[in-house]
């Protein structure tokens, strides 16, 4: 597939017309509300095999291949050309698709009373692109029990489409995570062994094949508590045929204190049978406006992740939304920015006829608008690019896959671009 990024005075219609494709196909493809409005700087998955490359001043066929990962005899061979050849400016080259990766692909579904059907339609559409969904979350009590999410048909869908389901549990305890909860969890042997007691009845009951914790914001001491905790849990499930995983915060080094002090990426490499890093939220909704997954950041977790624990056990994780603030900017304003998926921030710089701006360090896309009421507002989000340049590193690491914060928000070109780029591991 191709990403084109629309340049001014561009329509639809010709850029249906330059890569040979109707501009509907492009419209449904990207599910653009009006395929007449689209804006400079957007992003466009254009749906053909392979992708076609204009010859720009100074290039030369070895430099074109080199580029796109084949050899100048081939490249020569698929466009008619001689491998010695003077290549003409603007001239358009077929690219033939790169080799497909295999990975898994494990979405995070966070449901809330009562389970929508525009949730439920969404499990069903991405359905056949999992290998795991993640029911986020399970909420353990002061006394080991369990506070369930609502449910409702999830589990079933995603089953008969060869998902494999993943029960959440976390330390949330009144909309927060809570330290003190998860302290309670671990020191408490007899609160604990009701924990997981009641995790495998409700595993067996709704038919989950792995745990997955999810507890942040721990205390630094608890650190080896923590790893106590999941070694005793895969001791309790592992003959009850369940698999453990953990979330882990995007830390750079084992720095024993602070935010991320209690989690020993090395412990829990070993204890457990995957993990997902967290590489989000960079830029928050508490924060000033920046990107939300800056690639150069997001590597150095990777690299530091991969140094600890086996590459085919870790999950890059991806955010599936983008935020926009408002002047003044947090944290002085003190007012939240807006989360909004990759699909509504485009609208919103169609609506507002605003310019999309990429930047090329951080490989993320943003714009700035002046909304009805004179209030200047900074929007960063995911597009086909940004996506395209964490898929490109999950590759280069060789990582089990991608983990997805959360299905519910729209971004077709992921999709689109995931496909193309991979396949998606049934297990």
């Amino acid at each position: 597939m191709q990403i084109h990024v629309v340049q001014k005075g561009q329509s639809l219609y010709g850029i249906g017309q330059a890569y040979g494709v109707s501009y509907e196909k492009i419209a449904a493809a990207n599910e653009l509300v009006d395929p007449s409005r689209i804006v400079v700087g957007q992003a466009l998955v254009i749906p053909i095999t392979g992708s076609y490359h204009w010859v720009q001043p100074g290039e030369s066929l070895y430099l074109i291949a080199k580029r796109y990962g084949i050899t100048v005899e081939e490249l020569a061979r698929i466009n008619g050309l001689s491998v010695n050849g003077i290549l003409p400016v603007g001239l358009r080259l077929y690219i033939p698709p790169m080799p497909k990766t295999d990975i898994d692909v494990l979405a995070y579904v966070e449901p809330r009373p009562p389970v929508s059907e525009t949730l439920v339609q969404e499990v069903r559409r991405r359905s056949p692109q999992l290998t795991y969904l993640a029911m986020f979350s399970y909420e353990p009590q002061r006394d080991g029990t369990l506070k369930e999410p609502p449910i409702g048909d999830i589990p079933s869908i995603a089953s008969a489409a060869g998902v494999l389901n993943t029960m959440v549990v976390s330390n949330l305890e009144n909309f927060a995570f809570s330290s003190e909860l998860a302290h309670e969890l671990f020191v408490n042997q007899t609160v604990q062994n009701r924990l997981f007691e009641n995790i495998v009845q409700v595993a067996r009951k709704v038919g989950y094949r792995d745990i997955h914790f999810d507890f942040e914001f721990l205390r630094p001491g608890d650190r080896e508590l923590y790893n106590d905790f999941l070694r005793k849990a895969k001791a309790r499930f592992k003959p009850a045929g369940l698999t453990i995983s953990t979330a882990l915060p995007p830390k750079t080094s084992d720095s024993k204190s602070g935010l991320y002090g209690a989690i020993d990426y090395k412990a829990h490499g070993e204890i457990c049978d995957f993990v997902t890093l967290m590489t989000y939220e960079w830029g928050y909704s508490y924060s000033e406006p920046q990107p939300v997954s800056p690639l150069p950041e997001v590597r150095k977790v990777v690299e530091y992740a991969v140094s600890q624990i086996p590459p085919e056990k870790v999950f890059l994780g991806q955010n599936l939304y983008g935020y926009d603030w408002s002047t003044p900017y947090p944290p002085e304003s003190g007012i939240p920015a807006k989360a909004l998926s990759p699909q509504q921030a485009v609208n919103l710089a169609i609506n507002t006829n605003t310019a999309i701006q990429y930047d090329y360090t951080a490989q993320a896309p943003h714009f700035t608008y002046t909304d009805n009421n004179g209030v200047r507002h900074e929007v960063w989000f995911e597009d086909a690019r940004s996506i395209r340049a964490k898929f490109n590193l999950l590759k280069e690491f060789n990582l089990r896959g991608i983990m997805y914060w959360k299905l519910g928000l729209s971004f077709p070109q992921n999709w689109l671009l995931l496909e193309d780029m991979f396949n998606v591991r049934k297990r």
